[in-house]
């Protein structure tokens, strides 16, 4: 069965004082749908990824928010599954058209967090932590710190290493009218900016953000519906202990591992198909991570190849996080994992701007969530 991307939305990532969840998520989905061709009423069921939304704004129902701002009283649902909440929608949006529930679906990923303090924002992301790190006082900055430290003593990586992670999509962003930062930086800035969790500092560091991406996807695919078809080949869903400590290993994340080793077989592709992927850099050490996970780079060599710019636009032959990624783009966690697949979709139709890929056939998204407790990929193409 063929999945196709119809339409496709994202508001402006960043600190948006004074707009509601419900008119981020009104401006999406009614752009998404515009661009889908269709119709509110076309649309079979909505499927809403979030994680912080009853935490801190005590509003858990978002599928009735939700489908109210679509107009049309149809099946929705929110899904959680921390910051991979996005991809989680996704994917369960894919099953249900794959079993035949649904012909065409709408999947909004939605988060407000600047609107309450950062005290407050950290305790809620650590939900997705376990009750012995909650005990323990650790925090997700501090736990990537551990990783960072443990992938820095294993492989001989140098902070600066690191640093490079933050200047490429730094450097990236300021081509994306929508990043929530939209200036270069250097490799010195992040260096000298505060630290964080040793030996993180604050522009190793996502920021708290707002915003809210939707897509619309049907198993009926028309060439009435998109200027030039891209279709999704690939979703799998893999997960692993809740806990960092209980990992066998610090310096890779089996979820990750597993899950797009089931999406390259499903796809049909190999790592070397992929053009563009954008990753979930939620802190420099989650892109090295995980670019060595999904194999783009080798074991050790992540951190080199990012600095030597073999993923930066104009230089590379792939290129990674073109948005600016979570750290220059902005980070709202619940939809974080659909602004990727918004960010691939237009690489792939050529929409892309300044920030264009040249060529892109065949994009990858990786969407993690907690230290690597759930990970989602999805890779879409051009041609099946």
């Amino acid at each position: 069965m063929k999945i196709q991307i119809l339409g496709t939305a994202t508001t402006k990532f960043g600190e948006l004082w004074g707009v509601s969840p419900r008119t981020m998520a009104r401006e999406a989905i009614q752009n998404a749908v515009v661009a889908s061709g269709l119709k509110p009423s076309d649309i079979d069921a909505i499927f809403v990824g979030n994680m912080l939304s009853g935490i801190l704004g005590n509003q858990a129902n978002l599928g009735s928010l939700v489908t109210e701002e679509l107009g049309e009283f149809k099946p929705s649902l929110r899904v959680e599954g921390a910051c991979a909440s996005g991809g989680l929608a996704l994917n369960t949006a894919i099953n249900s058209l794959l079993s035949g529930q649904y012909k065409t679906v709408l999947i909004v990923g939605l988060e407000k967090m600047t609107d309450h303090n950062s005290d407050d924002v950290t305790a809620g992301l650590m939900a997705a932590g376990s009750d012995e790190e909650r005990i323990a006082g650790a925090t997700f900055p501090g736990l990537y710190a551990l990783m960072a430290r443990a992938y820095m003593q294993k492989y001989g990586i140098t902070e600066e290493l690191l640093a490079s992670v933050s200047v490429k999509n730094h450097y990236h962003g300021t081509f994306n009218p929508k990043a929530q930062f939209q200036m270069a930086i250097t490799v010195t800035d992040v260096m000298r900016s505060s630290k964080v969790a040793d030996p993180l500092k604050l522009l190793d560091c996502s920021p708290i953000s707002d915003g809210a991406a939707a897509v619309v996807i049907t198993s009926e695919p028309s060439k009435k519906f998109a200027k030039k078809p891209v279709y999704i080949t690939a979703s799998e869903v893999a997960t692993d202990t809740l806990s960092f400590y209980e990992r066998s290993s610090f310096t890779s994340l089996a979820a990750v591992v597993n899950a797009s080793a089931k999406a390259y077989k499903k796809a049909g592709v190999t790592s070397e198909d992929i053009d563009v992927a954008e990753i979930h850099d939620c802190f420099s050490i989650a892109e090295v991570v995980a670019t060595e996970d999904l194999g783009f780079s080798k074991r050790g060599k992540a951190a080199k190849d990012i600095a030597e710019e073999k993923f930066t636009l104009g230089k590379g032959k792939l290129i990674t996080n073109p948005s600016g990624g979570l750290k220059s783009c902005g980070h709202p966690v619940g939809a974080t994992g659909i602004k990727q697949i918004v960010e691939i979709t237009e690489q792939l139709r050529g929409e892309a701007g300044k920030r264009q890929v040249p060529n892109a056939r065949v994009g990858l998204t990786h969407n993690v969530g907690g230290t690597g407790t759930v990970a989602a990929i999805h890779i879409l193409q051009t041609k099946l």
